[in-house]
């Protein structure tokens, strides 16, 4: 085999293509597949075109090749370079020979666009048309700007033409009065001198900075030694001020005047500031002026202008603007008010004489005159001046009749009422100023004239009623209903009652009732009859009109006589607003016509025992029981009535018979109690031991029983009494608290924290076991277990207010506050945290607050007694006399029940007669001071 050289080899495997141009559109690597994609060479560099090059410290070798570069890229770029088509990158097919089929071509695209370019034709000169007239509306010519005012030099003469000042006249008169004062403030530096310690103090007379001073260069100016002293110059310029300010600071009367501390202050007051930025107030002026140019007849644009300038501090601009105003709009009255409001007084009243004149029918201009004027005489002679041009303006005749006395006044309302016939307004002014006979004929005059208006007749039903004519109220309203139905005016009810309501606060009592009787029977379907009244009665006394809604009672109850429900509303109503003899009377009717209502009774037995008068309320009683034999609430009141008042035999005979004939629990447990508030023990509990067998299931019998074991103490005998009737009412929670506390009392407190533990799960979510529990843990100074106890309670019950009232008071003084927050978020109306929020501020002597936050308290909840204690504890230490009488008198009214203190003391049986007032003192003297 023959030896090839390896060179020979190299050539044939050498590929044909290398070396060789790519041919026309070639892509490489397009035939597998691949995509093209964009380096950083493609779209250049990551720099701005301002930037500095990356070259600027290279050698100067480099700046020169750069700069040969760039002058070459520069002849590449002028115009000779140019093509249209293809711009200065010169065209890609440059090379290749323009043929008939590029010409063919190009005379084609080129029709195309000639006829695209005729069709958008008259669309772009359109456009073109509105946007040169937007740019001119914008931007007008200097030449327009000043149109308006070329057309007024005509009105000009030759003589003010010819008085019209040369241009540079102001400029430079100063320089052509050489002979004129010249004035040249001080330099700085020589103020400067005098802020050192050693620096002189004084000028040189001889100087040439003593010329500058006006009064220096004068030898009587100088001082001995020919300098100036400029600190003596500021000692006397102060002495002056002082000396000034002294003289107008008191008048001859010792008034102050002027205030030298707050001159500066005044004086910087005095400037109108404006907080916007400069550039809005251009723009609104600009604004503002087109919109006058434009349409100079416009009022509101010539105010406009004018308020801005008054923003802005320029107020006699504003003036001047508003008066061109008024010139151009003579017809705009409020364009001249507006010049008034801006003028000083002086000059508004020559304003407003003018617009008088301008516009003479001008209600408001009349009225604007007469309020510029001080004294009464001119203002009287300004309002008659107005009433001559407007005969027919009740406004002006209104302010006219104001400033007159009452003869006047009359004779100016009977004038008016020629004038303005149609005023009801002046025909009821002049019928209160006339006398008895002459207002009933004004008032039939008025209703000739007006036939359509209701308080035409009203004026005159209060008119007889205020003379006695009681006898013609009634007839008057009822021909008011049929006569003005009669001329077509709807009878509309809520405004008639309002009417009612408005007699009755005028004092026509008689008026509103037979206003009432009228009117609360229309417009009202049958079966909604009732429920309405009962509104419309709640509503009157809501506003205040008693008389309005005891005659809605009664008409109702004349309609319902045998309804107790609208009997009790009357009563409630009468028991609150009305007196003690209304209420009587009322009741007897009530028991007439509802005996078996064993209610009313009963108000009307108590109402005669608070009265004192015991034998009426026995006499009720009687009668009450005649009506309704065997009822319990008879029988306990007249029990009750007896006890009260130490019939003690009287009240056993009572409870005896009752017993007999109607033997309930509440008797059983009534009876047990008068023994055992006699001291009767071993009697009480005999009847206990029957009642407990007859009614088992009466929680309060067993609780009494225990009680009075307790009293005598024996404790095992009454912890046998509570664990029976657990047995028997385990869903009683008194029962378990009081077994709780009978063990903790003999000192089991782990019997104690059983029992509680037992009741919780008796009953699951129960505050006052919890409550119980935790008291019991902070007794025994158990504080972390109460802690931990408590945030168990709030778990189980998280809307409690007694565990967070608790709660409030469980932490530390610095965290009450949060946890009190806490609290009013869970609990907001609950009356304990209202509670404990007061006592918390009675502990920081934050008392206005306090005083607040208890009267919040008391009002949600009037029932809750140990908030009328805390409260009235506070104002026996802060508050004065007539605070506690008032809150006694409100705490006697409200009759509470409930309250942990309060119930100790309330339920206690050797206080069992006391009233509301001797319950709250006695609870008072047991209660803490927060702390």
């Amino acid at each position: 085999m023959a030896h090839i050289p390896a060179a020979t080899l190299g050539n044939k495997n050498k590929k044909h293509f290398l070396g060789v141009p790519a041919p026309l559109g070639y892509v490489a690597g397009v035939g597998r597949g691949a995509t093209g994609f964009t380096t950083r060479s493609d779209i250049g560099p990551a720099r701005d075109a301002n930037d500095v090059s990356d070259d600027r410290h290279a050698p100067p070798a480099a700046k020169r090749k750069k700069k040969e570069e760039e002058e070459e890229d520069d002849e590449d770029l002028n115009d000779s370079n140019y093509d249209e088509f293809s711009g200065y990158s010169g065209s890609l097919f440059s090379k290749d020979p323009y043929d008939k089929d590029d010409a063919e071509a190009d005379a084609i695209y080129e029709s195309i666009d000639k006829r695209m370019d005729e069709k958008r034709k008259e669309y772009r000169e359109k456009r073109l048309k509105e946007d040169l007239e937007r740019y001119r509306q914008e931007r007008p010519k200097i030449q327009q700007q000043f149109s308006d005012l070329k057309r007024n030099l005509i009105a000009v003469s030759e003589d003010e033409w010819a008085n019209l000042p040369e241009v540079g006249d102001s400029r430079n008169k100063k320089q052509r009065n050489p002979r004129a004062e010249k004035f040249t403030p001080l330099p700085d530096s020589v103020l400067s001198r005098n802020l050192g310690g050693d620096s002189t103090t004084a000028i040189d007379g001889r100087s040439g900075l003593a010329s500058m001073i006006p009064g220096v260069a004068t030898p009587g100016m100088l001082t001995p030694s020919g300098d100036l002293d400029l600190r003596k110059i500021g000692q006397a310029r102060n002495t002056l001020m002082n000396v000034k300010l002294s003289q107008v600071s008191d008048s001859v009367a010792g008034q102050t005047v002027v205030d030298p501390k707050g001159y500066l202050t005044d004086l910087q007051s005095m400037i109108p500031t404006y907080g916007g930025d400069i550039n809005d107030i251009k723009k609104a002026r600009m604004l503002l002026k087109s919109v006058r140019e434009t349409n100079p007849y416009h009022p509101p644009a010539w105010i406009a202008s004018a308020r801005l300038e008054e923003v802005t501090g320029k107020l006699q601009m504003a003036r001047n603007l508003i008066m061109r105003g008024c010139e151009q709009n003579p017809q705009s009255e409020d364009l001249w008010l507006e010049a008034a409001r801006l003028q000083p007084p002086d000059t508004a009243k020559g304003v407003i004489a003018q617009a008088a004149r301008r516009i003479p029918t001008s209600v408001r201009i009349w009225i604007k005159a007469a309020d510029l004027e001080t004294e009464p005489k001119a203002k009287r002679r300004v309002f008659r001046k107005a009433l001559e041009h407007i005969p027919n303006s009740v406004r002006l005749w209104k302010a006219a009749v104001e400033m007159e006395n009452p003869e006047d006044a009359k004779i100016l309302l009977s004038r008016a009422v020629e004038c303005c016939g149609t005023s009801v307004e002046l025909w009821l002014a002049l019928a209160r100023l006339e006398t008895y006979e002459n207002a009933r004929k004004v008032l039939n005059k008025a209703r000739e004239k007006i036939p359509t208006d209701r308080q035409i007749w009203t004026t005159a039903a209060k008119l007889e009623e205020a003379n006695g004519n009681i006898h013609m109220v009634e007839k008057i309203i009822d021909r008011a209903l049929s006569s003005l139905s009669a001329n077509g005016v709807e009878i509309n009810r809520d405004q008639w009652l309002q009417e009612a309501i408005e007699a009755e606060k005028s004092g026509a009592i008689k008026c509103c009732q037979a206003i009432v009787r009228a009117v609360i029977a229309t417009g009202i379907d049958e079966e909604d009859r009732k429920q309405t009244w009962i509104d419309d009665a709640e509503n009157c006394a809501k506003e205040g009109a008693y008389e309005c809604a005891r005659a809605v009672y009664g008409f109702a109850l004349s309609e319902f006589p045998s309804k107790k429900s609208i009997w009790l509303r009357a009563a409630y109503f009468e028991k609150n607003h009305g007196t003690r003899e209304s209420l009587e009377t009322l009741l007897q009717k009530a028991v007439a016509h509802c005996p078996q209502s064993e209610v009313l009774w009963l108000m009307g037995a108590k109402s005669k025992w608070l009265a004192g008068d015991v034998p009426a309320a026995r006499g009720i009683l009687s009668l009450a029981f005649q009506a309704n034999p065997n009822s319990e609430d008879i029988w306990l009141a007249a029990v009750k009535l007896e006890s009260e008042n130490a019939e003690y035999e009287r009240a056993r005979r009572l409870l005896a018979k009752a017993r007999a004939s109607a033997p309930t629990p509440r008797v059983m447990m009534k009876s047990a109690k008068l023994e055992w508030a006699l001291n009767n023990l071993d009697e009480a509990l005999s009847l206990l031991d029957d009642a407990v067998k007859v009614f088992p299931e009466y929680a309060k019998l067993w609780m009494m029983k225990g009680q009075i074991e307790e009293q005598k103490d024996m404790l095992e005998q009454a912890a046998e009494s509570y664990n029976g009737g657990l047995k028997r009412c385990p869903n009683s929670i008194p029962l378990w608290l009081l077994l709780a506390a009978l063990e903790e009392k003999r000192n089991l407190l782990t019997k104690a924290r059983s029992v509680l533990e037992r009741g919780r799960l008796k009953n699951p979510k129960n505050a006052l076991l919890w409550l119980a529990a935790i008291r019991i843990e902070i007794r025994a100074g158990m504080k972390d277990m109460a802690n931990t106890l408590m945030a168990r309670a709030l778990q189980d019950c998280p809307n409690a207010g007694e565990l967070w009232a608790e709660s409030i008071f469980l932490e530390a003084r610095p965290q009450r506050k949060t946890k009190s927050v806490d609290a009013l978020k869970k609990c907001e109306h609950d009356p304990h945290v209202l509670l404990a929020v007061s006592k918390l501020f009675w502990s920081e002597r934050k008392l206005q607050k306090c005083r607040d936050w208890f009267n919040r308290t008391i009002k949600i909840d009037p029932d809750f007694g140990d908030a009328w204690a805390y409260f009235y504890k506070f104002e026996q230490q802060h508050g004065t006399e007539q605070q506690q009488h008032e809150l006694i008198e409100r705490c006697n009214a409200a009759e509470p029940k409930h309250g942990e203190e309060w119930c100790k003391v309330s339920k206690d049986i050797a206080n069992w007669c006391f009233k509301t007032e001797e319950v709250l003192k006695a609870v008072v003297r047991n209660l803490p001071t927060p702390i």
